[in-house]
């Protein structure tokens, strides 16, 4: 894979049906539970349509026409407080290991201080390693308990950011 092609931009219509594809892959890849995490998530399907509102947006990685990943930033549900989420941030494996997860994380932290959050928040799985270990890197710290509800019951590692 050649990093020339590759470009992290909004999403488009015409990729919903390739990133819902995508973040299927990857949650079978990593043996997550399909129920009580983005899996079932019914915004898979119309990704572009979930992320039009305000202060939300979603990226993803287009390799010359191919997405390999993608990520977003919204307000975090059920949840009162100028807090964003960071969500659906999957990356296929050739994606992975080159810089584009530290490249995405400067793109939707970038947008999430330009929405005017205050912190930014994230759920993930304990073995979802080089995640974990890419939102230290970036700022995140753990949390004890779930910020908000976003229906992810089956997420038991929360990270929060705050935005000096």
């Amino acid at each position: 894979m050649s990093n020339n092609n590759i470009v992290i931009r909004e999403i488009r219509k015409a990729d919903d049906g390739q990133i819902a594809e995508v973040i299927r892959k990857v949650l079978i890849e990593f043996g997550v539970p399909k129920v009580g995490t983005a899996y079932a998530d019914e915004s898979l399907d119309k990704m572009t349509e979930t992320y039009s509102g305000d202060k939300a947006v979603y990226f993803v990685i287009d390799d010359d026409g191919k997405i390999i990943g993608g990520a977003g930033i919204s307000q975090l549900d059920n949840f009162e407080g100028n807090v964003c989420e960071l969500q659906k941030m999957y990356f296929l494996p050739e994606a992975r290991g080159v810089g584009l997860g530290t490249q995405m994380m400067d793109v939707c932290l970038a947008k999430a201080r330009e929405f005017g959050f205050e912190k930014c928040y994230l759920e993930t799985m304990p073995y979802m390693e080089d995640a974990r270990k890419l939102y230290k890197k970036v700022g995140f710290k753990m949390l004890e308990k779930p910020l908000g509800d976003t229906g992810h019951y089956s997420c038991n590692v929360w990270m929060i950011k705050n935005f000096e």
